[in-house]
């Protein structure tokens, strides 16, 4: 994932009265499958021939590289391993894990990458709240992180992961929000290329909430409405 917003703004949002379509999906969907659907649409959006799209779902357990991904950061390829095209270095993709691409128009909203990033983390950073998980941002770390003082004195994990990239101005790929997967998964990795000791990873059942998913797309689909404005579902 991208790690830093120096990193966002070589990747080069306002927002606007769009329709933006929701869908969210109900049985895993295999990660190169996704991609080329993900590809097409929003080539399909660049053109001014679909909607703007937010697409929910989960993948098989599995690591994904992003354009920055260093191969000492594979510790143990537990998983099959796929080269994602967006920005950033390593992260994992698993059952208990909402993965949510956000393909939207920036033209529509400003070009303004970083300000698209800020409204991702704030999109989360909301759900959370609605569980009663003060997740927060970092300016030298993208994402939104947990404060563990039961862990030791500075610790923080992360729960919820961003790796986006940008192409004719449309945004592909998004977020990944940790509910209940198996956190053992990770150590296969350097998580999105933070190795401190005291940076870790967390989830909502980690954390001791637990949320079946549905309540959490709920939660993912007020929070957005509330950041980028209103959506349609897909039925």
């Amino acid at each position: 994932m991208i790690n830093t917003r120096d990193e966002i703004a070589a990747l080069g949002s306002v927002p606007a009265h769009t329709t933006i379509t929701w869908r969210v999906e109900t049985t895993p969907v295999a990660y190169e499958a996704a991609l080329t659907a993900m590809a097409a649409r929003a080539a399909a959006i660049a053109a001014g021939e679909a909607d703007e799209f937010v697409w929910l779902l989960e993948h098989p357990p599995l690591y994904t590289a992003g354009t920055s991904a260093r191969p000492e950061h594979l510790l143990e390829p537990r998983f099959p391993v796929f080269s994602a095209g967006r920005g950033g270095q390593f992260t994992y993709h698993g059952p208990g894990q909402r993965v949510a691409y956000v393909m939207l128009d920036l033209k529509r909203r400003g070009s303004d990458v970083r300000r698209f990033v800020t409204d991702l983390e704030e999109w989360l950073i909301r759900t959370l709240a609605r569980f009663n998980i003060h997740g927060e941002r970092r300016e030298d770390r993208v994402g939104v992180w947990v404060r563990r003082p039961d862990k030791g004195e500075g610790h923080e994990d992360k729960i919820a992961a961003i790796g986006i990239r940008v192409k004719r101005w449309v945004s592909l790929h998004g977020v990944s929000l940790n509910v209940d997967p198996d956190l053992r998964h990770f150590g296969g990795i350097v998580p999105c290329g933070v190795g401190e000791p005291r940076f870790g990873v967390t989830s909502f059942l980690d954390l001791g909430r637990v949320a079946s998913m549905p309540e959490v797309d709920m939660a993912l689909r007020r929070a957005f409405v509330d950041v980028f404005g209103p959506v349609r579902q897909e039925p």
